[in-house]
């Protein structure tokens, strides 16, 4: 995993220290702002999939000011550059996660929103073999599992409060 987002001073030249974030941005052709190193350190510090409006407000506390709008456009290019993943389970809104790139899919708790990630059965890409494939070459299925998280369980077992 990256190190989190360092806030380092600006000393005026090119410095040939660089933050394992901004070499990522760089590899992947992206100008390094601060804007996309904060949504990018914001990403890497959550452990859930978190939805554009948290990952906004952990990038405003970052930075200081930084519009939702900027925040969205900031992970379409992440997207877009493969360095992110957007997931959008049906019901709720949009998640992200910088677990991109590789075979898993996700489980959702139909309770409370949970996301986990789960490893596919097979281990190969496509996961799943389509019955009739309309001459598409597939080269991915998106799975999302449906159920109720360990916590949602335990609630739901101990009865209603009160």
């Amino acid at each position: 995993m990256l190190a989190p987002f360092q806030n380092r001073r600006h000393t005026g030249g090119m410095s040939s220290e660089q933050t394992p974030s901004e070499q990522l941005l760089r590899d992947a052709g992206l100008r390094v702002t601060a804007p996309r190193l904060a949504v990018l350190a914001a990403l890497l510090a959550s452990d859930a999939h978190p939805d554009a409006g948290v990952i906004a407000q952990a990038a405003r506390a970052r930075l200081g000011t930084l519009s939702t709008q900027s925040a969205y456009n900031v992970l379409h290019a992440l997207v877009d550059a493969g360095l992110v993943r957007r997931i959008k389970p049906a019901g709720g809104p949009e998640r992200y996660e910088t677990r991109a790139g590789d075979n898993h899919h996700h489980l959702v708790c139909r309770i409370c929103g949970a996301i986990a990630d789960v490893d596919c059965a097979t281990g190969e890409t496509p996961c799943l073999t389509a019955a009739h494939d309309a001459g598409f070459a597939i080269d991915e299925a998106e799975v999302i599992y449906w159920g109720r998280c360990p916590r949602c369980l335990a609630a739901e077992a101990a009865g209603p409060a009160g």
